[in-house]
């Protein structure tokens, strides 16, 4: 049994609280998703829980993790250049005990993650396997550790969409209890018991968290119901402390009018007027005091503001791309040849398709087409964002053209629209979490007045809270979208049109 108790985790550099006395008993059957805004800490509590202060330098912590005797198998978000480097069998070879196991115990664990055997002890690099296949070999050398938890950090990211439904059935069956950070509501809504919510409110200086043990949509549904409840009262209380106040102003003049018109052959009467103004100002004290007791109207991660503009509208019969018979080919490889893609308007298009097949390679050759199209304005936001994001520079220059006073200041009122503190708007990029980076990707491509978007996974990093509000915008944006996405709720609500891209050609998905 997993125990935590008063957890607090302070981020050294600014000295901010991720989060304050955090107590959680993760149970056996559990399956606790943890969730919450872009850097509010989630993927530093499961490197925390599994190897404490090594794995965080930049932070520090009080309370205690009590692990009593078991062992932790960690899954990080992503593996590090030194591991990529390094061939399967090296990778595996890390389990210090990788060939005391049996032939009959890795074919076992293979068969459990539907994984041939023999790609456990190949030469082939870490590096060039598909993103499904490297999440299984991680998946396999956390099985060989025998561990009785499990803390997955974004296990599902850069999954397809057979390798999403493996990744669910996996959670669901595979008889550990499992702590993980994911940002698919389908993966959530179809795996999560347990809901371990991280907030950061009023800018964050204050952090919360809520623990229910219940599904994601429940938890959702319910929470969206009491947020609606605290702000029609808070709404309420400030109406009428208004009204309050609006009659108090008029005691209050009265009374002031009467003390300027007093006559000072009546003592008596300005004796009264003074007792008046007595009584005026202590229940000026007294508002006071209530205005503090106010309830405050929520302040949710969701509550950020992002329209996406364009400086020139497309016509609906503007052809923004036409793809006759291309093939992608890596190396001497050809991944996948035959292709014809016809984008019109303001289509918002979705390639789809398994890990490997060369999707990447594909939106890469279109932003290379498209980019230098001058009657377009077209942005490209890639999977590695340090592609085109100067990892040295802070939010703020990354976003200013000219650095005038008034373009600061417009900047940091966008910046600040999209729920980023005054220090976080002086990091550098290197310092932000993956979905800062993206707010920053897409506020670019606003502010640049863009009305062709080519996107690589462009939900991949918000929270699944946030995300409904990025997919909004994203659907009422007036470009054209050309997309790769495995995001099943992306796919559904913002695309047009669904491509399954194959070896034989794109093909148009219902």
């Amino acid at each position: 049994m997993l125990q935590i108790k008063n957890l607090t985790i302070t981020h050294k550099t600014d000295f901010r609280i991720l989060l304050q006395d955090f107590s959680f008993v993760l149970n056996q059957g559990e399956k606790a998703a943890v969730i919450g805004e872009e850097g509010n800490g989630k993927s530093t509590l499961l490197r925390l829980i599994h190897e404490e202060y090594p794995a965080c330098p930049y932070v520090e912590y009080t309370g205690e993790i009590l692990k009593n005797g078991i062992r932790t198998g960690y899954l990080a978000q992503e593996l590090d250049e030194s591991e990529l480097e390094k061939t399967v069998l090296e990778y595996c070879e890390g389990f210090y005990d990788f060939y005391s196991l049996s032939p009959r115990e890795i074919a076992e664990i293979s068969g459990r993650l539907s994984l041939e055997a023999e790609l456990l002890y190949s030469d082939q690099k870490m590096r060039c396997l598909s993103g499904g296949e490297k999440v299984k070999v991680q998946f396999a050398r956390l099985l060989m550790e025998r561990p009785d938890v499990l803390l997955l950090d974004e296990p599902s990211n850069d999954l397809d969409l057979d390798m999403l439904a493996w990744m669910e059935n996996f959670i669901n069956t595979c008889g550990l209890p499992v702590m993980y950070i994911s940002h698919d509501e389908t993966l959530l809504a179809r795996t999560a018991n347990v809901i371990i919510h991280l907030e950061q409110s009023r800018r964050k200086t204050v952090a919360s968290y809520t623990v229910v043990r219940t599904g994601y949509e429940e938890y959702v549904s319910a929470r969206a119901a009491r947020l609606t409840r605290e702000e029609h009262m808070a709404r309420r209380e400030i109406c009428q402390w208004k009204q309050q106040q609006e009659r108090f102003r008029k005691i209050q003049q009265k009374v002031e009018h009467q003390q300027k018109s007093v006559s000072r052959q009546n003592p008596h009467g300005g004796a009264l007027l003074k007792k008046k103004m007595h009584a005026v100002k202590a229940l000026e004290r007294r508002f006071a005091r209530e205005q503090e007791n106010l309830t405050d109207i929520p302040d949710v991660e969701e509550a950020i503001f992002l329209k996406l503009r364009t400086d020139e509208q497309l016509p609906a019969s503007k052809r923004i791309l036409e793809l006759h018979d291309a093939r992608i080919v890596l190396g001497e490889k050809v991944l996948a040849e035959n292709l014809s893609l016809s984008v019109t308007g303001p289509e918002k298009i979705c390639i789809t398709g398994k890990n490997g097949i060369g999707k990447t390679t594909l939106l890469k050759e279109i932003a290379g087409i498209l980019l230098g199209r001058r009657d377009i304005k077209a942005a490209y936001m890639p999977q590695d964002y340090s592609e085109i994001l100067d990892m040295e520079k802070t939010p703020v220059d990354f976003l200013c053209s000219f650095g005038s006073h008034e373009e600061v200041s417009r900047i940091r009122t966008y910046l600040g629209s999209m729920k980023y503190t005054a220090d976080e708007m002086e990091h550098r990029a290197c310092q932000l979490s993956g979905g800062q980076k993206a707010k920053l990707l897409l506020l670019r491509m606003s502010l640049d007045g863009c009305n062709v978007l080519i996107l690589d996974e462009p939900t991949r990093n918000f929270s699944p809270l946030s995300g409904p509000v990025i997919r909004r915008a994203l659907k009422d944006y007036q470009g054209a979208v050309i997309s790769v996405s495995h995001d099943r709720k992306y796919m559904e609500e913002v695309c047009d049109k669904r491509y399954c891209l194959t070896e034989k050609g794109l093909l148009e998905m219902s």
